[in-house]
């Protein structure tokens, strides 16, 4: 277990940052135990109060188990834990969100190619109930960020292969916040929302007509937009905020 020195101001969570990256990595693996707190704390050259701390957060998460008496041990990870980490990235981590937004090209894009594949009827029906609720959610004046999600989850469901489904599952929640965070920034764009909706829509004809390139490219164009224009409406919100 190689540690580097720590010289950020949040000491601990710099600490929980690096454990955790050992962890998702494979460094560190289930049933690991890890060093005492007095010597991690000279090894990263902290105190051990930080050291202290960043145990305690990533036990509540669900990353380790700390026994009284035999030590700190990484646990396995199940879907929650995973989801607690991604959630916590989210929180803690500036650009995580853009890495975040990277994942989804990497697993939907091709998700949608499966799903032109494998659709069923039934598949077919629930991508169109979503389809059609996040026309009447954007009609409506809301976000439409729940049925846009959903339907990214019937998606998913249309490409029958039980990982996918579990690696969507493990980041539900965090996909939730990041959608809510980019549609509240894309509103602020004028057309924005029904240009999300006909993306989607671009989606499901491709899936429906058993198109795999086409699914593939009209996915890949709707999460390629979504990002550059967070990007955009970011600038934007921040510079109207300096302006106050």
């Amino acid at each position: 277990m190689k540690f580097k020195p720590i010289k950020a101001k949040k000491i601990y969570e710099e600490i929980v940052e690096q454990i955790k990256g050992m962890i998702t990595s494979g460094e560190l693996n289930a049933g690991d135990k890890l060093v005492p707190e007095r010597e991690l704390a000279e090894r990263l050259q902290v105190g051990r109060s930080a050291v202290r701390e960043a145990y305690r957060a990533l036990e509540a998460i669900g990353l380790i188990e700390i026994r009284p008496g035999e030590g700190t041990f990484v646990r396995e990870m199940g879907t929650k834990a995973m989801n607690d980490i991604m959630s916590l990235a989210v929180l803690t981590g500036k650009d995580t969100i853009f890495e975040l937004m990277e994942l989804r090209k990497i697993v939907e894009v091709e998700s949608a190619a499966l799903a032109a594949q494998r659709r069923t009827e039934e598949d077919l029906k629930n991508m169109k109930h979503w389809l059609v609720q996040m026309k009447k959610d954007i009609a409506g004046g809301s976000l439409g960020d729940v049925a846009d999600i959903k339907f990214h989850y019937a998606l998913s469901d249309a490409a029958h292969n039980s990982l996918l489904n579990r690696l969507m599952n493990s980041i539900s929640e965090t996909m939730k916040k990041e959608m809510v965070t980019i549609r509240e920034k894309m509103y602020l764009t004028l057309g924005t929302p029904q240009n999300l909706y006909e993306q989607h829509e671009v989606i499901f004809n491709n899936i429906q007509a058993g198109n795999i390139e086409g699914s593939r490219n009209a996915m890949f164009i709707h999460l390629d937009y979504a990002e550059k224009e967070f990007i955009k409406n970011m600038n934007i919100s921040t510079n109207i905020k300096e302006s106050n």
